[in-house]
């Protein structure tokens, strides 16, 4: 059971520290939001009670320490420095030592701890901003969900006026959640009483999007006539208390219904504090159920606001996740199965039958894919922490500028994403942004901007990294590939061709090696992995002014659409998001284009690839054959020659195995509804492949 407890606190603790990490960057360029600093108090005090109950002392202990430090931030005794930010970080990290790790350095828990103590016993440098409070404005726009207090007290001459406030009260009702508390203080005894005067005066909470101005419009004919006042009580953008709303005294005091005094006389004694101060006369029944009206009204709004932010969502198991893409998987297979049977039997209703399987096992193939996905802008937010770090060590100036964070990817695409794209974002910092005064003499500002951005394109998503840095030198590339004999001198290249030469393994143009990176090193394997997830990468460059290098990777690595083809009695699967579309040739111009390895389509030259001579099917061909244009690199065409083009298909991708992973060309198989297997067409790998054949 205290298993149980502690893998959920570590999962929890996991969150907590990247949502931290994050917050406290934005701290360090919002030094005055206070919402902030309690955000990171709140995370660190969950941490810190959690941990003590997972019986984790060491995290307990030196959390604590962390916490009394933004306590002190939250009190405004102690001001955000960038030396608080940095010290917070490094405590940020150890508890995750701490947590994560079996051999945690102690000796560094006890640095850090120091250093923490040490802010609290530090005087305050002359000059510096302390935080500002997270107080209600005055008046809020129209848009935010915000809290009002309305004390609405009519002249008694109201009605001899002939105004009515009932109607006004049940129009204020129609902009929100209303609570309404009519006030009896002011009814004078029966033979005091004019029954042509109004006596009542009410207290009102209002909920609401609407503005204050929306709030005054419905007063508008009765503001000259009346006591009325207005005052934001809470908005959603406030911190909310641990402990709620304001308990019922401080309301009482804030209303000036009663004074800081008399309610502490009353909190000395055993009975609740309304219930003396009624009997005290100190306030009169109306003032209490107001008070109590309001606390209650806000409290509610509160949990909703909780309830909202912690978002009406499950946590399960990626194993349990994946075996459910499993199941599906194995469905579609059958149900593949199902449509050819019925099909072959060509019984209706088995038909109609077999029609809703394949409709039922579509929608629950999509539903199970979308649970899968995951925005990316968590993966990018992981770099903000890289690009502070490694600025301030290499003392550059770089501005982190992301784009498309709520694209979705599968899971297992993002969690295999993260190291790739973390070598291309170390390669862009240190050797693409130059030195401030480097890039000043070119006539750049100090700062360099790396941008980062995702946006959907059909079933892919492509991902750019792009910066304004020294971009890349051809000259040196296509010299660095002679000497290491990767070309021949007189080879003729174009420049894109060139710029894919830093892809070769051990290719580096960096005159030395840094901690850091070096633009190249490793860029093969930067490749192999974007290959890995069926994924292309591509890189453009302008030598003196920027670069950018494209990922496109597919959406989902567990169920594709495919195109089915046939050559032969072999059976293969093109990706429909690589297709453009289909034609047909003779057999004479099937012949010529497979010699000439280009066909032409509509007027226009396009690379041909004949799949029987690729895969030595030795077959007659037919005399009609069927060409599938699809993209290949850089969004250019080509075409490949197949027998049969059979139809689009739901493929479910199998792994060939560790004996196949070498195989260019093909990224997987299928399994068909009759049990025979198809193999997946890698469309990039296949045109380089292609490329290779024809060079040698």
């Amino acid at each position: 059971m205290m298993d149980d407890f502690l893998e959920a606190f570590k999962e929890e603790a996991y969150e907590l520290l990247a949502d931290l990490e994050t917050s406290l960057l934005e701290l360090e360029n919002n030094p005055n939001d206070m919402n902030l600093v309690n955000q990171i108090f709140r995370a660190m005090h969950t941490i810190k009670g959690s941990s003590a109950m997972a019986g984790l002392d060491d995290v307990s202990g030196f959390t604590h320490d962390a916490e009394t430090v933004l306590d002190a931030v939250r009190k405004n005794e102690i001001s955000v420095t960038k030396e608080l930010v940095d010290i917070t970080l490094l405590a940020r990290d150890v508890i995750k030592s701490l947590i994560f790790d079996s051999d945690a350095d102690f000796d560094k828990v006890k640095e850090i701890s120091d250093s923490l103590k040490g802010l609290l016993q530090r005087p305050e440098p002359a000059g510096l901003t302390k935080p500002l409070k997270a107080e209600v404005p005055e008046q809020e726009e129209e848009g935010l969900l915000v809290t009002y207090r309305i004390h609405f007290k009519p002249a008694p001459s109201i009605w001899h006026d002939g105004l009515d406030p009932i109607p006004i009260i049940d129009e204020l009702r129609t902009l929100g959640d209303c609570s309404v508390v009519a006030r009896t203080d002011t009814i004078p005894f029966l033979k005091e009483l004019d029954t042509e005067s109004c006596c009542f005066f009410w207290d009102m909470i209002l909920t609401t999007h609407k503005g204050m101005n929306a709030i005054k419009d419905v007063f508008i004919f009765l503001e000259d006539r009346s006591d009325l006042a207005i005052d934001i009580i809470d908005h959603e953008n406030l911190p909310m208390d641990e402990d709620g709303y304001k308990k019922f005294g401080e309301i009482l005091v804030e209303r000036g219904e009663v004074s800081a005094e008399e309610i502490k006389n009353a909190l000395d004694s055993q009975k609740r504090v309304g219930e003396i101060l009624v009997e005290e006369k100190a306030v009169s029944p109306d003032a209490m159920k107001s008070a109590l009206a309001e606390q209650q009204h806000v409290r509610k709004q509160q949990k909703v606001r909780k309830e909202e932010a912690r978002g009406l969502s499950i946590k399960v198991p990626s194993e349990r996740l994946d075996s459910l893409v499993n199941l599906v998987g194995e469905l579609v297979t059958v149900q593949a199965r199902l449509s050819r049977k019925a099909a072959f039997i060509k019984d209706s209703e088995l038909q109609s039958i077999s029609e809703a399987v394949e409709h039922l096992s579509a929608e629950l193939r999509d539903n199970t894919m979308n649970i899968r996905l995951l925005p990316i802008g968590a993966t990018f937010a992981r770099f903000n922490r890289l690009f502070r770090d490694l600025s301030s060590e290499l003392g550059k100036e770089i501005q982190l500028v992301t784009e498309g964070g709520e694209t979705e990817l599968d899971k297992t695409v993002i969690e295999r994403l993260g190291d790739p794209m973390l070598h291309l974002l170390r390669n862009s910092i240190d050797h693409g942004i130059e030195m401030p005064d480097v890039r000043e003499a070119s006539g750049k500002p100090q700062a360099g901007t790396i941008r980062l951005a995702a946006v959907h394109k059909g079933a892919e998503v492509v991902i750019t990294i792009e910066d304004d840095g020294a971009g890349l030198d051809p000259d040196v590339i296509r010299a660095k590939a002679v000497e290491r004999g990767l070309i021949t001198a007189d080879a003729r290249l174009a420049e894109n061709e060139i710029l894919e030469l830093i892809f070769a393994p051990g290719f580096s143009t960096a005159e030395k090696v840094t901690d850091v990176s070096g633009r190249g090193v490793g860029m093969d394997v930067v490749k192999r992995g974007i290959e890995t997830l069926r994924g292309t990468i591509a890189i453009e460059s302008k030598k003196g002014a920027w670069t950018r290098i494209s990922l496109k990777l597919p959406l989902t690595l567990a169920i594709i659409d495919g195109l089915l083809v046939r050559i032969g009695e072999e059976l293969f699967v093109i990706p429909v998001p690589a297709v453009e579309e289909c034609v047909e040739l003779d057999q004479d111009e099937a012949a010529r284009a497979a010699k000439l390895e280009i066909m032409d389509l509509r007027g226009k030259i396009v690379p041909y690839l004949r799949l029987r001579e690729l895969f030595e099917i030795d077959v007659e061909p037919p005399s009609l054959e069927r060409v599938v244009i699809v993209e290949a690199k850089n969004g250019a065409k080509m075409g490949l020659g197949v027998d049969q083009v059979v139809g689009q298909h739901q493929t479910v991708i199998k792994s060939l195995g560790g004996l196949y992973t070498d195989v260019e060309g093909i990224s997987g198989a299928t399994i068909l509804g009759d049990g025979t297997v198809a193999l997946i067409l890698d469309i990039p790998m296949l045109v380089q492949s292609a490329e290779k054949v024809a060079q040698s």
